[in-house]
């Protein structure tokens, strides 16, 4: 019997003995695919050698410093690293653990700076449905999604809503891409001039949206209308990068392929590639500015912020994406599988929509492909593929609740950035088999 709280306390997982590059191993013997990287963490794969080196070589010289005394080397090349690669006039970098934290670390920091730019009137943030940002309360209370909110709704305080950029679902018949995207900035307008902009602290919003929705691209010009909106009216601009951050799209920040710089970025999991638990907020130098010259403090902090070995390793990982060149082979590895799924599931009667960005890909499945009409919840249709895909050895992201956080089911695929064409093709095809054989029972 296990003493862990799992995730699912009806049933013990299998115990994870080691991996290797793309593969996985339990204490059976039996080896796994990971074609998610987990929850897209492990981007590198496992047992990288430079990576856990560099861990090696930090905790044999500090392998923790409590930030309050001291800041380590280790966690000042990272900060300079992440800031001089970031989105334009970046100014600084905070460190935490994880993508929850690093989502509450930026909310916190977006309310302190308008508190001290003389506007405290500012409380509520903007955000889309469906959306998720994490599961500490203050991010469970941004994010839209309603099944993880449900329980524990009188102890969140409410962000203001406005539609998804979701173009598969919300564009309709005979509507153009570019009207589509143009009525849903009308709608963002007009929610910030209902509420009032100097009310408002933040737009928050995942470039692509990871696991809620399944790898859900904005639509062209998307972006740029959002910050346009969020400039006229003086409300920052806040990009949840955790999932889709880091590469996992091709390029490093995902917004950057929107020709936008947000105001504040959350990164978190293939930061640390799943080496250590890690996340980072950057922020905006005018946002680091005003802290500095007013109260100096960012009023905020926990034990094993900026921890050197953690650190350590994100630095690692950054590194090995430059030299090895591994932005680029996402994008044509990326390209690569999104043309392998096509083969296999684009006129599959099951399969509504294919999408992504690089290696960040899902597919959405419907019950009848021309009306998008979904599953019924009740089949839990997502749990049966990843319970398919397992037995074949193969290691998916699945979620339910695609469309309004009850109906819809998608699958999301993250392999590795180091997957290899023929690492792709066995993907596809076990995800074939998985897929026909959860639709057959």
């Amino acid at each position: 019997m296990s003493h862990i709280i799992h995730r699912s306390l009806r049933q013990v997982p299998p115990l994870a003995a080691g991996g290797e590059g793309i593969t996985l191993v339990d204490t059976n013997g039996k080896t796994y695919i990971d074609a998610s990287s987990g929850a897209a963490v492990s981007s590198l794969g496992h047992g990288h050698p430079d990576v856990i080196t560099a861990m090696h070589r930090q905790i044999d010289r500090c392998a923790y410093a409590h930030t309050a005394f001291f800041t380590t080397d280790v966690a000042e090349q990272l900060a300079k690293r992440l800031v001089e690669g970031g989105p334009q006039d970046m100014g600084g970098v905070y460190f935490v653990s994880g993508g929850s934290e690093a989502m509450e670390t930026a909310l916190k920091l977006a309310r302190q700076y308008w508190v001290e730019m003389g506007e405290p009137q500012r409380t509520r943030f903007l955000a889309r449905r469906q959306s998720y940002h994490g599961n500490t309360l203050g991010a469970l209370g941004v994010g839209g999604n309603e099944w993880r909110r449900r329980a524990f709704a009188p102890l969140l305080k409410d962000a203001l809503r406005v539609s998804a950029c979701y173009e598969y679902r919300g564009r309709a018949d005979g509507v153009s891409v570019d009207d589509y995207t143009a009525g849903l900035l009308d709608e963002l307008e007009t929610a910030i001039l209902r509420a009032g902009p100097e009310n408002i602290i933040a737009f928050v919003a995942e470039p692509v949206v990871g696991a809620t929705g399944g790898a859900i691209p904005p639509t062209p010009g998307y972006f740029q209308g959002v910050r346009e909106i969020c400039d006229r009216h003086r409300i920052l601009l806040i990009a949840d990068e955790v999932m889709c951050g880091m590469g996992r799209t091709g390029t490093m920040y995902a917004i950057e392929q929107d020709g936008v710089a947000p105001d504040i970025v959350a990164v978190a999991k293939g930061l640390g590639a799943g080496y250590q638990p890690i996340g980072a907020v950057l922020a905006h130098k005018a946002i680091v500015e005003c802290l500095r010259s007013r109260s100096g403090m960012f009023q905020h902090g926990h034990t094993y912020i900026g921890h050197p070995v953690a650190a350590a390793a994100a630095l690692a990982v950054q590194q090995v994406i430059e030299r090895d060149d591994l932005l680029a082979r996402v994008r044509s590895r990326g390209a690569v599988l999104r043309r392998m799924l096509g083969d296999v599931f684009g006129v599959h009667e099951h399969v509504g929509d294919i999408r992504g960005r690089g290696l960040l890909l899902a597919l959405e499945f419907v019950r009848d492909r021309e009306t998008k009409e979904p599953f019924d919840p009740e089949r839990k249709l997502h749990a049966a593929i990843k319970a398919e895909a397992m037995a074949r050895g193969l290691l998916v992201y699945p979620m339910g609740g695609t469309i309004d956080g009850q109906h819809g089911d998608h699958v999301l695929l993250a392999p590795p950035f180091i997957a290899t064409p023929a690492d792709l093709s066995e993907i596809v095809s076990r995800l074939s088999d998985a897929v026909e054989a959860a639709l057959s029972t």
